[in-house]
């Protein structure tokens, strides 16, 4: 189990760190470089670098509740960053701003909301065996890097390259992201509301009876939202870019939250007829439109 969690960092480290350093100049014709060399891969170097700064100190106190904290400054520090040195560089344009006014916008958002969740239950029930195990833990930020890096991979590549005005694919992006970003705060709001009088209950009313994760979904619409929005502004190759919500479909649902809440549903309520009930009739990930 040892060598499979230090070989998925190092898969993690190796498949980003191409992606930052390769794959820029393919999709442009022209990129921002500092010290000839792309932007993206310093941006790269500082995601992980926060990851790895806050693991320390969180791995000996044994403490995630910085974990999620740390997620969102590190989404908000990258993109503000690239944003500053675009500007300095060349200049910085009305898509880049939309790009990363989104990405600030949720960042900020979702991190304050699992912050304050977790200093009010004392807890995340995610990392109740994680944190005790230097490579499980470590392999957890480490995935935490990869999904800011591939999350914001398409933004990364528009807002490092030269561009011009709001085109089609970014107002249809910007459509799709701002459903999603909606979708995922009523989710969460009405499973908060919920739980204050139904400790210890599933809930299965209003977003979550379409899907029994549809704040996990709203997050998978709202990226999918920002690849489309980039897709526009890419020269070569772009469906590249597909990776991103592919990326996150898989996240959600093969690795972290929605298979490990899935499992924690079924140690609490699988001996309730009601919620086999509820899973039979209710779509795991996406909603049931009839």
């Amino acid at each position: 189990m040892l060598k499979i969690r230090y070989t998925v960092i190092l898969f993690i480290l190796s498949l980003t760190f191409i992606l930052s350093y390769l794959t820029p100049n393919y999709l442009q014709e022209a990129t921002l470089e500092v010290y000839d060399i792309s932007l993206v891969y310093y941006l790269w170097a500082w995601i992980f670098a926060i990851q790895i700064i806050v693991f320390i100190p969180s791995f000996i106190f044994r403490t995630e509740h910085y974990y999620d904290l740390t997620g969102g400054i590190t989404y908000i520090s990258t993109v503000v960053i690239a944003l500053i040195l675009k500007n300095s560089y060349q200049g910085i344009d009305l898509i880049s701003l939309l790009l990363g006014s989104m990405v600030i916008i949720w960042a900020t958002r979702l991190s304050s909301f699992l912050f304050l969740r977790v200093k009010k239950s004392g807890e995340d029930v995610r990392f109740k065996k994680i944190k005790h195990s230097f490579s499980w833990f470590l392999m957890t930020f480490m995935l935490q890097g990869m999904w800011v890096f591939m999350c914001i991979f398409p933004a990364l590549i528009v807002i490092s390259s030269f561009n011009s005005e709001i085109n089609n694919y970014a107002i249809v992006g910007s459509a799709v992201w701002l459903f999603g970003f909606l979708f995922e705060i009523v989710a969460d709001n009405q499973k908060s509301n919920f739980n204050k009088f139904n400790k210890g209950k599933f809930i299965s009313t209003g977003l979550w009876s379409i899907t029994r994760h549809p704040n996990y979904f709203g997050e998978f619409i709202l990226w999918l939202g920002i690849t489309i929005a980039s897709l526009g502004y890419i020269d070569n190759y772009k469906y590249i870019l597909l990776l991103t919500p592919i990326f996150v479909y898989l996240l959600l649902t093969r690795v972290s939250g929605v298979n490990l809440l899935e499992e924690i549903g079924e140690k609490r309520w699988g001996d309730s007829k009601e919620y086999q009930k509820y899973k039979e009739k209710t779509p795991l990930f996406f909603p049931k439109i009839f």
